[in-house]
């Protein structure tokens, strides 16, 4: 039997029984394979991928939406794959085109690497931030933060979806609602009793990534951060809004280095909805 051409093969659902495949994906283009964070993508959101005939996953990608059900009000593109064998071939085009079609008027965001802006870009995508890629051992010093920070309970969590909602400008509820299974650690900051950021440390690999952090302002910001650091062996790995210069100098002088940056680029909106001033990271880049 020939082998069908790229072209024929369908675009088709990705569930969490594609797990395995999306991560041996990442592996063949030289990704860590990242079981966990895939695990929370593929079903927090909609997963699409193309089934190579020879065994395996053509291309993969994930839209995590967030708003109204069925109606939502912004979607994430991220983890956007496309096997080392079939690069090149306008595979990557072809996936995106059809998750244009399938979210319609929804607005979309997504972080772009240098290799994929320029695809993004043709599509009509529109660079409107940029994000910094930190890594490294958090080294204590200078002087103790101020606010007060603490695991959160069970309790916290309508607050930290109110929160959230408020600084992101949409509900995010199925993805934040996963956060106490899928983190190490979920920490607050709160001032007489009422919440004014939060922030996550999940694992991926050999590293704690440091997300969301939603704070008031970037003292609370670094509380939440060190808190988090204080209680890790693991070297921290964050994504930065660059407008936080405050922020990064800070996280540098702690022993984080600079690995990477990614454009934040929208389509269908000018900008991102909500408060950047308070919206530090995200939860992670492939979910906006």
């Amino acid at each position: 039997m020939p082998t069908p051409s790229l072209a024929a093969l369908p675009i088709r659902r990705l569930t969490l029984r594609d797990l395995n495949a999306c991560a041996d994906l990442s592996e063949d283009r030289g990704w860590p394979r990242e079981e966990h964070k895939w695990g929370l993508l593929l079903s927090a959101g909609k997963g699409f991928g193309i089934d190579d005939p020879e065994g395996g996953l053509v291309a993969a990608c994930v839209v995590t939406e967030y708003g109204t059900w069925g109606r939502p009000d912004l979607g994430a593109i991220g983890m956007v794959l496309v096997a080392e064998r079939h690069a090149r071939r306008g595979v990557g085009r072809r996936l995106m085109q059809h998750v244009l079609s399938t979210m319609g008027t929804t607005p979309l965001t997504l972080h772009a690497t240098p290799y994929g802006r320029p695809l993004y870009e043709e599509l009509g995508f529109k660079v409107t931030g940029r994000a910094e890629m930190l890594r490294g051992r958090f080294t204590p010093g200078g002087p103790e933060p101020t606010v007060a920070t603490r695991a959160a309970t069970a309790e916290d969590l309508p607050a930290i979806l109110r929160l959230d909602e408020e600084v992101f400008g949409t509900d995010r509820t199925p993805l934040i609602a996963r956060l106490p299974a899928f983190a190490d650690q979920l920490r607050v900051a709160e001032e007489d009793g009422r919440l004014v950021g939060y922030t996550a440390a999940w694992p991926n690999m050999d590293t704690h990534v440091v997300g969301p952090l939603i704070a008031r302002d970037t003292e609370t910001a670094k509380a939440l951060i060190a808190s988090l650091a204080a209680r890790t062996e693991r070297p921290l790995r964050t994504d930065i809004d660059v407008r936080h210069e405050e922020l990064l100098a800070w996280a540098k002088g702690r022993g984080l280095a600079s690995v990477a940056f990614n454009a934040v680029m929208t389509y269908g909106i000018a900008e991102l909805p909500g408060d950047w001033t308070r919206r530090f990271a995200p939860l992670t880049v492939a979910a906006g």
